[in-house]
């Protein structure tokens, strides 16, 4: 009686070298597997060398390259290095001052209040004197805005361009004054524009805190109908009376010709002093 055997499937092969080896065929997922491995090392060596640049980010040197970045401690024990307009981008990483650092630090900057200052807007009915409308989108609504300029304004802006940085700081939101100075200032002359998100609330009123910006003080003048706006640095501000539609105002003639003398002064401060004492 012949004997049966059982077949069974075969589970080697034969080499070339006449021994067997077991087959080890990788499975689909193995292979995925694998392949997201080596993707994720390769960008977590790609992070790495980002931070490790970051860490190094500084301020051109004029000799050396970069330099490492100084710790905040460091800018408080010697802030005369950081004087340095090299030095400028480093500061502005450091304290994140809501303007970009001077172009030249000779150079004098002017807060200039927009709403009652620089001019008076009104909502809908219209007045029957304007200069331009806005129609600002807040709340979902579009509005009316009439504006009226005051008087010596565009002959204020003209002057302190040409010898100052130029800011408007206004506590009304972005929306309806970003519109307002796009007309008002057809010719660019404004440096940099500061709203409501540039302000401190204390106690429920918006206040301008200069010493916030990146600016020295003894080199800042803020002008401004409200006097709550500057209780911070008082001795900065030069108080205007309100513009409502007065067009015989002479209030910004009277600034144009104070900031044409001011630069005698080393000390602004010493300037608003004397142009409030009436000297």
């Amino acid at each position: 009686m012949v004997s049966k055997t059982k077949r069974t499937p075969v589970k080697s092969i034969k080499d070339r070298r006449g021994g067997s080896r077991r087959s080890r065929r990788k499975s689909p997922i193995k292979h995925v597997v694998a392949a997201s491995t080596a993707v994720l090392a390769s960008i977590q060596r790609r992070i790495s060398k980002l931070f490790s640049k970051w860490s190094r980010l500084g301020t051109p040197n004029r000799h050396k390259g970069y330099k490492v970045l100084t710790k905040k401690d460091d800018y408080e024990e010697e802030p005369a290095r950081f004087q340095d307009p090299l030095n400028d981008i480093c500061r502005t990483l450091f304290f994140k001052n809501p303007l970009p650092p001077l172009i030249s630090p000779n150079k004098r900057t002017v807060f200039l209040d927009l709403d009652e200052t620089l001019v008076h807007s009104k909502a809908d009915p219209p007045p029957k004197r304007f200069d331009f409308v806005v129609q600002p989108r807040i709340d979902g609504e579009i509005m009316n805005f009439y504006v009226l300029k005051r008087p010596g304004v565009d002959e204020l802006l003209e002057s302190l361009a040409a010898k100052f940085e130029v800011v408007v700081f206004t506590a009304a939101i972005k929306e309806y004054a970003s519109m307002v100075l796009d007309k008002l200032d057809r010719k660019r002359l404004i440096s940099h524009r500061l709203y409501r998100d540039s302000c401190r609330e204390v106690d429920g009123k918006f206040v301008k805190d200069l010493s916030e910006l990146g600016r020295d003080l003894m080199r800042v003048v803020i002008v401004d109908d409200n006097p709550n706006c500057y209780e911070f640095q008082p001795d900065n501000a030069i108080p205007i009376r309100a513009f409502v539609d007065d067009l015989g105002d002479k209030e910004l003639t009277k600034l144009t010709r104070f900031f044409e003398v001011s630069d005698y002064y080393d000390d602004m401060r010493d300037a608003v002093r004397h142009y409030l004492s009436g000297d």
